[in-house]
């Protein structure tokens, strides 16, 4: 059965809705505020729990590729369901002068996990409806995952402003949102059936002759680009450790996403620095270059290529710290904007590259493991954020922390060329 094209951009269009909500995730820098002002929680203690959600956040994405074979997608997404309900529940409940742990437990664990077995389930299962467009697919998904600041996160500030409302409710309302759309995303999400055919790499070859020359021109590269992107075999995921090339991409992605990471947890602090008194709904407006980046990313690995796009991710890395150091040292807001932006927009090529990669080099059979264990880059990653708070607190300056993730990105374009396809 020939797939219908109507059906497969509307399952796309549900996995965007469900990773939309299931990117609350990133809204941390928006979110912890009274925790800072309200329970006197240092940005050190608070970039620890953002480093502690995108840990396990990576173990459940994890947990969701060990399972896909052994589960059903409905079972691990209302698993998710019931993970993200009391993480978020469990953190409206909290009061001033309670340990920390507290926090580390119901939104690092419950809700890092959560969101880490829909995340791959989502992913893997809408990617299999696009095997001819693998960049744009995961471009779009994933910039659903990364506006969540931007749109969920704005009215979770507006509801915290207000005093009708308050901080405690907000979260209580994240969790009943939260619940309510992954029990119901459970109930539409799937993969296509085993009978269902898609258009062939090599289907715009024939449709070449029917086209003007220099259209035919276009489809024929088409193509033959489509055809060289095709892995040449299917790989395991024990098969895919023992390549270099997977080494390398997985340093290259966790340098890469150091900067993104650390520039999320500490928007806030360094917008404060240059002077700007309510910074959340700025990070809201620049979250959408997260949201570019994961879009930008897919949308030029289809069209030029994954070593060129890698090229242009390498430069943007190195371009995003630099810009924020030379904004503190000189106290530009304008110069520091674009350097967050920047940071943001780089931080959107991790996971797209990851996607892209996975499904490129080692094949869709098992591509659902595979982008799993690439998502791992994600644990040693947010370390970044915990060193630039701890720099931050004994310097009083953002600049050395901002110096060393340019270092990272220096060192990060050496590694990504030496990558080459299995």
């Amino acid at each position: 059965m020939k797939v219908n094209n109507v059906e497969r951009w509307l399952r796309l269009f549900f996995g965007v809705v469900v990773l939309l909500f299931a990117g609350i995730i990133y809204a941390w820098a928006i979110l912890k505020a009274p925790f800072a002002s309200e329970f006197g929680w240092d940005p050190a203690q608070l970039s620890l729990n953002y480093t502690f959600t995108i840990m396990f956040f990576c173990v459940g994405s994890f947990l969701a590729g060990l399972l896909t074979k052994r589960t059903t997608p409905r079972l691990r997404i209302l698993v998710s369901a019931a993970l993200l309900f009391v993480g978020f529940f469990g953190t409206s409940r909290l009061t001033p002068g309670i340990s920390i742990v507290w926090l580390y437990v119901f939104y690092g664990f419950a809700s890092g996990l959560g969101v880490g077995l829909t995340y791959t389930t989502v992913i893997g299962l809408t990617n299999a409806w696009f095997p001819d467009k693998k960049g744009l697919c995961s471009g779009i998904l994933l910039m659903g995952f990364g506006l969540t600041s931007l749109i969920i996160g704005n009215i979770a500030d507006a509801m915290i402003k207000n005093a009708n409302v308050g901080w405690s409710a907000t979260f209580l309302s994240l969790a009943i949102a939260l619940g309510a759309v992954l029990v119901l995303a459970s109930f539409i999400i799937r993969g296509p059936g085993e009978d269902v055919i898609f258009p062939e790499p090599g289907s715009a070859k024939k449709t070449a002759r029917k086209l003007p020359k220099k259209a035919a021109k276009k489809a024929a590269k088409a193509a033959q680009k489509a055809k060289k992107a095709a892995p040449a075999r299917e790989f395991t995921a024990s098969e895919m450790i023992r390549r270099p090339s997977f080494w390398l991409m997985f340093v290259f992605i966790t340098l890469l996403a150091s900067v993104g990471s650390a520039a999320l947890a500490l928007a806030a602090d360094i917008l404060q620095e240059l002077n700007v008194q309510s910074p959340a709904a700025i990070i809201g407006v620049i979250s959408i270059f997260n949201g570019l980046g994961r879009l930008c990313c897919g949308a030029m690995f289809d069209r030029l290529g994954l070593r060129k796009t890698q090229y242009f991710i390498s430069a943007t890395a190195i371009l995003a710290p630099a810009v924020v150091v030379v904004s503190i040292l000189a106290s530009s807001l304008a110069v520091g904007l674009l350097g967050l932006a920047l940071c943001y927009f780089s931080y959107g090529f991790a996971p797209t590259i990851s996607s892209v990669f996975a499904s490129n080099f080692y094949g869709m059979k098992n591509f659902s493991l595979n982008f799993s264990i690439l998502t791992l880059i994600l644990i040693p990653a947010p370390f970044a954020a915990v060193l630039g708070g701890s720099l931050y607190q004994s310097t009083g300056s953002f600049v050395t922390p901002f110096l060393i993730l340019l270092g990272c990105s220096v060192a990060g374009l050496f590694i990504n060329l030496a990558i080459r396809e299995p």
